[in-house]
């Protein structure tokens, strides 16, 4: 298993670096970071398409169902082949991500997902991805590694795999994929923190000094 690290970002700038690096597969976004962001969210998503790397995700935020269903589409068309679309989990919603995997919109991730009945679910409607948030898991149900766990033991088979969020160290980030995610979407100075150790630096240093 080759485990995928996404950028969880809406800024341009992340995307950009993300890109450089040469080893992230994506982007994620949510309403939050695109809110935070100077511009409107489809301008946004057009520029994190534009400098970032893969598949750039967006979430659905419209008052109704046809709203978010028309607003799949439309960002859909932004960039044709690189926007994903993100679903929070309700059974209204999963039901439209039927509707919109029949009409060729994709790919899908299902986010806010709680428990392993949801996952279930997903896998059900043929999502690509749950977003389970794994650190505000913990904090509300003292185990978000477990619940984990418990949703790649039922999406064991299927072709829906864990896309995990809500990451905040990089020890949690592997724990995270010990626990059974396929892989994780991480904030730009989580995805550089991991590549680095005050071990690594010494032994480098230690092998400079010898050659001087």
């Amino acid at each position: 298993m080759i485990h995928l690290l996404y950028l969880d970002s809406a800024l341009a700038s992340d995307a950009a670096a993300a890109t450089d690096l040469g080893f992230v597969a994506g982007v994620t976004t949510n309403p939050k970071l695109m809110a935070a962001a100077v511009e409107p969210p489809v301008v946004t998503l057009a520029e994190l398409c534009d400098r970032g790397p893969g598949v750039v995700f967006y979430q659905v935020t419209a008052d109704d169902v046809a709203g978010r269903e028309k607003e799949a589409h439309d960002v859909h068309t932004v960039r044709p082949g690189r926007v994903g679309i993100k679903i929070p989990c309700t059974v209204e919603n999963l039901a439209m991500a039927v509707r919109l995997r029949r009409d060729g919109i994709g790919p899908i991730g299902i986010t806010a997902v709680f428990t392993p009945a949801q996952a279930v679910l997903a896998a059900a409607v043929g999502a690509d991805f749950v977003l389970p948030y794994v650190n505000r898991l913990t904090r509300l149900t003292g185990d978000g590694l477990a619940v984990v766990a418990g949703m790649a033991r039922v999406l064991r088979g299927s072709s829906t795999e864990i896309l995990a969020a809500s990451v905040k160290t990089a020890e949690e980030a592997v724990q995270t994929l010990q626990a059974g995610a396929q892989h994780l979407t991480l904030a730009l100075g989580l995805i550089e923190a991991m590549g680095e150790s005050t071990h690594s630096h010494a032994a480098i240093e230690e092998f400079a000094q010898a050659i001087r």
